[in-house]
């Protein structure tokens, strides 16, 4: 069975890391705590890959510079 992950999540995750990323280390990371086969959603996005959260992340402006990379912050948090 696909698992399915909120973005909500994805973004937890990344602010308890304290880590920063590039688009290439977020996706490792998904996919090593997720699995490759995990399907990611949003409110108004279904069935999105690794690689299609983080774009999809980054063009609603979700994640904030850090060191060389990104990360992300409650900020960024949608409240429903």
């Amino acid at each position: 069975m696909v698992q399915r992950i909120h973005a909500h999540e994805v973004m937890q995750m990344m602010m308890d890391s304290g880590v920063s990323y590039s688009k290439e280390s977020l996706a490792q990371e998904m996919t090593a705590k997720y699995g490759s086969q995990a399907r990611f959603f949003t409110c108004s996005m279904e069935n999105m890959t690794a690689p299609e959260l983080i774009d999809f992340l980054e063009v609603l402006g979700k994640f904030v510079p850090k060191g060389q990379g990104f990360s992300t912050d409650k900020s960024k948090l949608c409240s429903h």
